[in-house]
This record gives C-alpha cells, structure tokens and sequence, in this order.
C-alpha cells in the first residue's frame, strides 16, 4: 500500500473524507469514531465540539451537546483517556472495571470505605443524577487535587462501574448508578479480558482504517502485547505501508473500495483522534505536533492551542486562535508548512477555514495578528475579503 492511499484511508476512517453522514449526526459519528476525548481547554470551544465540527461543519453547540448526552446513547469512561464513548461499547470495558477494583484505588484512598461508598449510593438512589458538589462537595479546600471522601467514593464508583457519568454540566461530571443509566442488555459485565480486548482491537482498527499495532493499542491505551495477541481473532488484515518501518493492520472493509470523495478543510483539535498520536500524525502527514498550552509562554513555539489546518487530505498550517468581544476571532499566529511558495498556495484554504470557524462560532471579522512566513500574509488576508480585521501597525512576523 503506497503512503497516499493508507492516508486517504485514514481520512475516510475518520469521517474527512468524502460526503458527511449527517443523517446519523454526533450520534454516528461517535459510533464511528469509537471515542471522542474530553478536556478543559475551551478556546473556540470544547474539544469534543470541534471533533464533530471538523466532520459535519457547523453543527451547533447546544446540538451537539444534546447528541453526546442523550440518555441511552453514550457514556464518560478512561479510553485514550477521559473519552465519550458509544454506549453499546459499555461491556468492552468491564476487563478495565475489573482491574480498577483488583487494584483498589485510582489516585486516592478512602478513609472508611465502607462509609463514604455507601452514602453516594444512597444518595444517587434517592435522588440521582447529581454532581460531586450536590453530594457534598468535591474538594476539601486545598489544590485540584485535594479531593474530598465524597468525591473520592463517587470517581471510584465510576472506575468500577457502580457508577456512570450521564453528562457533563457546566464541566462538572453528573453521576447516576449506572444501572438506571445503561440499557438493560448492555448492563453487565460478562465478557472475559480477552473478549473486550479482542473486540475493542477491532473497533479501533475500523476508525483508524490502518495502523501498526502501537497505533491499534492507543487507540483505547491497551498494551502492546495484548493487542499482539487479539490480532489474530480479529478480521484486521496485514498489510505493508510504503515508508512505515512497522507492519500494520488495515480494516478490510477499507480495502475493498479506494477511498475517495471531497476532502474537508476545517481547524482541528488538537485532541481530534486523527492527530492525537503525534508519532502517527508525523508517520502519516509530516507534522511534528504538541500541544503547547503547558509550555511556558516565552518557549512555544506554535502558540496556546494551536490547531492544525487539514486540506486537501494535508495538514497544511496551524492557527493560534483566540476570541474576543465583538464578534471578532483573532489568529493569534498562522504558521504555514512547506516552503514560502508552497505557504501562498495553501492560503486561500486556510482562509476558508477560518472564515468557517469564525461562523460557527458567530464571529463576523478576522483578525490576522501574525504569519509565518511573512510573504504568506498579503495573500492570506485577500482570501479572508471582507471578513478581515485591520492590524493596527500591521502583521507581525
């Protein structure tokens, strides 16, 4: 398989390629995905909002929200990491429930166990859903992670699968006893370690499309040799991809057709389960990425939140984005790759791009505060037309 085509079956994968589902909405792409990561960070907005913004176009927020937390249809858990997940997905991880409780803690242990884990779920059983807060608390009044016995009972009860987080409300996790919250024929734990391994093996290869098997283990953070050893039960075929060093793995079902359609230009998160490996973004695009939100100021390079611009099936740039009052949204920094020639070509797409974030998020100008390359600037603001926003003293570079 050539590199071209393992990209394109990627972006197919991925829901980048080719027409967008919205027929089935967040609730197919989330199926389609397998796991939709959760964070903080909210600059144009939350994470998990610009995953299904970057496949559907300008779904709006609210919408979206209501499609990841209609009950029934999805759940909170630890995948990549914190991640929604399909709800039919929910017996895939009971090998994870299990090796929470054999441990007997996550990150904190509980002073009378059997105390505080008692009257979460009766509190949850008389008047479920609540928040950590409408529990009693989830802090004790030191740092972030001075929790309190409250929040401590709640978290593992989720680890463990007493307890699913139903929503997020004003980011605070609303939890309900997940046996109110699960359907009935998905509510156990029956499948044995090597069952859910084996099966969430095989969801991971179909939303990635190909990948080696470091690829397939991140997926859902599986080990290496567990994944190594599901690969034979599952349907994933072997295949050799032009410039990988590692053998990898393709879901046949992507092999049978090539992968074509129209690309999507759109501004990614960085936590979008297409870059969210930096290894396979750099194996399969080119790009070097990292978040630089935890990187002291004075040593970023790329900015805040800085968002890879895919089209064309390339990631092509990356934008800073920023908002301010006004309606304005502020590229804090476009930094384009390739050579300054290639850079003026990619600028009318990055322009495209921008103008249909600063849409969805009811900004009506744009304002360019720094190009990289500078000769990218002039070409980059013409193709923004009206919706430029002047520089006082002109883009820096």
């Amino acid at each position: 398989m050539s590199a071209d085509d393992a990209r394109r079956i990627v972006l197919r994968a991925q829901g980048l390629l080719g027409a967008p589902d919205h027929r089935a909405g967040v609730h197919g792409m989330l199926r389609r995905l397998g796991a939709v990561q959760l964070d903080t960070i909210s600059v144009l907005a939350r994470s998990h909002e610009l995953v299904p913004y970057a496949r559907l176009g300008a779904v709006g927020r609210p919408a979206v929200e209501a499609a990841y937390w209609t009950p029934g249809h999805s759940f909170e858990y630890w995948s990549h990491a914190a991640c929604i997940l399909p709800i039919e997905d929910w017996p895939l991880f009971a090998f994870r429930r299990r090796a929470r409780r054999a441990r007997g803690y996550r990150w904190h242990e509980l002073e009378d166990s059997a105390a505080a884990l008692s009257a979460v779920r009766e509190r949850l059983a008389a008047e479920g859903p609540l928040t950590a807060t409408e529990l009693g608390g989830a802090k004790r009044g030191g740092p972030w992670w001075d929790w309190s016995q409250t929040k401590i009972a709640v978290e593992w009860l989720l680890d463990v699968g007493e307890v699913v987080c139903r929503e997020r409300r004003g980011w605070k996790r609303v939890y309900e006893l997940a046996e109110r919250a699960v359907p009935g024929d998905l509510f156990h734990d029956d499948l044995d370690d090597e069952v859910c391994v084996r099966e969430l093996v095989t969801r991971a290869g179909r939303a990635l499309g190909v990948g080696t098997v470091a690829d397939l283990a991140d997926q859902h953070r599986l080990s290496v040799a567990s994944v190594a050893r599901a690969l034979p039960g599952t349907d994933l075929v072997p295949v050799a991809v032009e410039g990988w060093r590692e053998p990898a793995w393709a879901d046949p079902t992507a092999l049978r057709e090539p992968a074509r359609g129209r690309h999507r230009t759109t501004l990614l998160s960085p936590f979008d389960s297409l870059i969210w490996d930096r290894r396979r973004t750099e194996r399969i695009f080119g790009m070097v990425h990292r978040l630089e939100a935890y990187t002291p100021k004075e040593k970023r390079v790329h900015g805040y939140f800085a968002m890879p611009v895919l089209a064309g099936g390339r990631l092509i740039a990356r934008v800073d984005p920023a908002r301010e009052r006004g309606g304005v949204l502020v590229a804090r920094r476009v930094g384009f790759e390739g050579t300054p020639a290639a850079a003026s070509r990619s600028a009318p797409a990055v322009a495209a791009a921008l103008r249909e974030a600063a849409g969805w998020v009811g900004a009506e100008r744009i304002r360019v505060e720094r190009v990289v390359p500078a000769t990218a600037a002039p070409p980059l603001v013409e193709a923004l037309g009206e919706a430029a926003d002047p520089v006082p003293g002109g883009i820096g570079s």
